[in-house]
């Protein structure tokens, strides 16, 4: 038997009482489900510690959308490699996922009609119902003015490495902007991706460096900055708001299939007085970390990966971009051969699966 507990941040004592649940009746399966969860929290008087696991829902991600838009390309979607035939096929499928987003109500009305106007009210009456939902968690009204600009505010910064002071044009300080997004983050609302400086495992995330900001749901940010009109006519999503959309959404498929909350997304970066490098995500796989790029341009171009390749001590590295998948031996100006996976935008939650791949089909 399945008991299944929604919006239990409601009640505290319910959350309380998960312990009994697992002592007393072991075999019944208790599953519950709560937003705002973790601000709720401070108001249970005994967790129960040990007796529950925690696991993060994530929006519906592309791999997830396939299987109830279009089982025949869910198929193709997961043989490994991917069947060239399919392949414009999931481009074109994986285009309108990036219009739409993951948010479930959003995602099945548009299976349904196929039509990004019906999307409208649901888009709007998510972002309100988000607005509202601060007084629910901020400790006072100025609080709450910081949590509405932000929410505001954030789909234009989105990706952005951002820095606190000022956020969003505003006249708030770094101190009120980081307490407001310390609230969002348990929210599940945004994400603050720190970058690190290693090149191995283990990695840290360097918090005294500007983190980079990651919405819940890319769809809902395309609404809210005005961007969905732009995105139907294109051809490659990389050539949209200077590449963040695409980037954004990657990040977005990545983190959608680490389903416990100790997992950190990060980034590279290498700063210097005379010299910049940044590498979009340092994967940690296996016992390696691994550079990933979401970029449109030829190999040549990724001067960062190949600083990033230059001080790793393995030979793998990954780039999605807008077209079939391949593997190729490329070199860094230094001279250090390595070998660069091509993944197509599409193939984000089956990194982990090519990656294995990649290990044996081309070992160190």
């Amino acid at each position: 038997m399945l008991i299944f507990i929604d919006e239990i941040q409601e009640s505290p004592k319910a959350i309380q009482s998960l312990r009994y649940f697992k002592e007393e009746f072991p075999n019944l399966y208790v599953i519950a489900a709560g937003s705002l969860l973790e601000h709720a929290l401070g108001d249970v008087e005994s967790f129960p510690v040990g007796r529950v696991e925690y696991l993060t829902l994530h929006p519906v991600n592309f791999e997830e959308f396939l299987a109830s838009a279009n089982p025949l390309a869910a198929e193709a979607f997961s043989t490994l490699p991917v069947p060239e035939f399919a392949h414009q096929t999931l481009m074109d499928l994986f285009h309108q996922y990036a219009i739409v987003g993951g948010l479930p109500e959003v995602l099945s009305t548009f299976i349904e009609k196929k039509d990004f106007t019906a999307l409208v009210p649901f888009y709007e009456s998510l972002v309100q119902s988000f607005k509202d939902d601060v007084k629910k968690y901020a400790k006072n009204e100025a609080e709450a003015r910081i949590l509405r600009h932000i929410i505001e505010t954030a789909p234009y910064e989105a990706d952005s490495r951002i820095k606190l002071q000022s956020f969003g044009q505003s006249n708030y300080r770094s101190r009120e902007v980081g307490e407001a997004m310390r609230s969002l983050e348990l929210a599940g609302l945004v994400r603050l991706l720190y970058p690190t400086t290693a090149v191995s495992l283990p990695a840290l995330p360097d918090l005294k460096k500007s983190p980079r900001l990651q919405l819940l749901d890319t769809g809902m940010m395309n609404y809210q900055a005005g961007l969905q009109k732009d995105l139907l006519g294109i051809q490659d999503l990389n050539q949209v708001f200077r590449g963040k959309i695409i980037q954004h959404l990657v990040t977005q498929e990545v983190i959608s299939t680490h389903y416990l909350p100790s997992f950190k997304a990060m980034f590279w970066v290498r700063e210097r007085s005379d010299a910049q490098a940044e590498v979009d995500l340092a994967y940690p796989h296996r016992s390696l970390l691994i550079p990933v790029e979401v970029k449109a341009g030829k190999d040549g171009k990724l001067r960062s990966l190949h600083q990033y390749m230059d001080r790793c001590d393995h030979p793998f590295a990954v780039r999605f971009h807008a077209n079939y998948f391949v593997v190729e031996k490329v070199a860094t100006p230094a001279g250090k051969d390595f070998y660069l996976m091509n993944l197509p935008y599409y193939l984000a939650t089956r990194l982990d699966a090519y990656l294995d791949w990649f290990a044996v089909q081309y070992p160190d």
